[in-house]
């Protein structure tokens, strides 16, 4: 068994956040999708920390571990839709007591939101504000955007009401508590940018509709349907905005109410909020029910679902961890807007496997 323990608390990578700088990472690790053999991997990335961004997090969005980064080259454990560096995947002889940074590519992130946003746009003739038309076309531009999100999602896990570990680490629950946090913490994201846009912060913006649109095309319909949650909180969000005709699938195209959007998902990031609130003053059991009729007040659960029957259909003598056993793969199957959807774009989301900047090159239009 590799044990890299002495070199990883060598590598603080977050201590000296310098736009461009570059790192050579080489360590036996998991990569993070699925694959549970130890490999060798090397990883060139360069940082990405434009004095901008600097600013907001020394004086508004404290998170001295967060480290944006970008691919220059990588071996084939990252030619995968893995979008993370984490001193949690590399192989130790012990756990840390603390880890003092964590990578997002916001290069990877960037491409695939411009290739399946694009594709998403052109199938269901979404007309999109000349402003955001460009940004779609701006690879830069997005990649900056996706380092604003990360930065604010990353630290919303530890802020706020909570009535549990934020992280979930090592607990064992439904797969929709995971899919309301994810979605908690990028609607934080999306609630600051609402602000910082207020302030006259261009990238407030663009974080708004890369939120939307990564959460509502590309995260529905990314990976299986096994307990999929971040594709769970892309269909809350987008089931949400359509029951509050924010959205509209009318005559086979998607219309938008760009005035009203922002109101309402900070509505339904302020709805979860109080969900979680409550949650403090609940027992466990108690509060993933809540969070289960929640999430079934816009999403239809499967009709084979025990849990869609409520407590009566589950062995309440069993602890709680043991009832997970009950949930389904597919406890929220898709609506048919996304199996329509999912058939046009498969092919799509499966070509950002593995993708970069370099797969998506800004357009002319947006370099003007």
């Amino acid at each position: 068994m590799p044990d890299f323990l002495d070199s990883l608390m060598e590598f603080h990578p977050a201590a000296g956040r310098a736009d461009g700088l570059q790192h050579l990472v080489l360590f036996p690790m998991y990569t993070q999708n699925g694959n549970l053999d130890r490999n060798f991997e090397a990883v060139v990335l360069r940082m990405v920390w434009p004095e901008w961004l600097s600013e907001l997090e020394r004086t508004r969005y404290d998170n001295p571990g967060f480290c944006g980064i970008t691919f220059e080259d990588f071996t084939a454990g990252y030619d995968t839709n893995s979008a993370v560096l984490f001193p949690e995947t590399v192989a130790v002889r012990e756990v840390p007591e603390r880890f003092t940074w964590g990578g997002i590519f916001c290069d990877r992130e960037a491409a695939r939101f411009r290739k399946v946003t694009e594709a998403a746009v052109d199938t269901l003739g979404v007309k999109l504000p000349e402003d955001i038309a460009v940004m779609l076309g701006d690879q830069k531009r997005c990649e900056q955007a996706f380092a604003l999100w990360d930065l604010v999602h990353d630290r919303a896990h530890s802020r706020g009401d909570l009535p549990f570990d934020p992280f979930m680490i090592k607990q064992r629950q439904p797969f929709w508590m995971y899919g309301l946090e994810e979605l908690r913490c990028d609607l934080t994201a999306f609630k600051e940018a609402v602000k910082l846009e207020a302030e006259g912060n261009g990238h407030g913006r663009d974080v708004q509709y890369a939120v939307l649109f990564d959460r509502m095309f590309r995260f529905p319909l990314t990976g299986d349907r096994n307990r999929n949650y971040d594709g769970l909180g892309g269909q809350l969000l987008f089931a949400y905005l359509h029951k509050n005709d924010v959205v509209r699938w009318t005559d086979n195209i998607l219309t938008i109410d760009w005035d009203r959007a922002p109101e309402v998902t900070n509505r339904l990031c302020a709805e979860i909020e109080t969900l979680y609130r409550e949650g403090i003053d609940r027992p466990k059991l108690v509060h993933w029910f809540k969070a289960y009729e929640f999430v079934s007040a816009y999403l239809a659960p499967h009709p084979g679902s025990k849990w869609a029957k409520g407590p009566d259909a589950l062995d309440l003598s069993l602890p709680p961890r043991k009832l997970v056993d009950d949930v389904l793969p597919d406890e929220f199957p898709l609506s048919m807007f996304f199996e329509a959807l999912a058939k046009k774009l498969k092919g799509v989301i499966a070509d950002t496997k593995g993708i970069t900047a370099a797969d998506v090159p800004s357009t002319e239009r947006a370099a003007a």
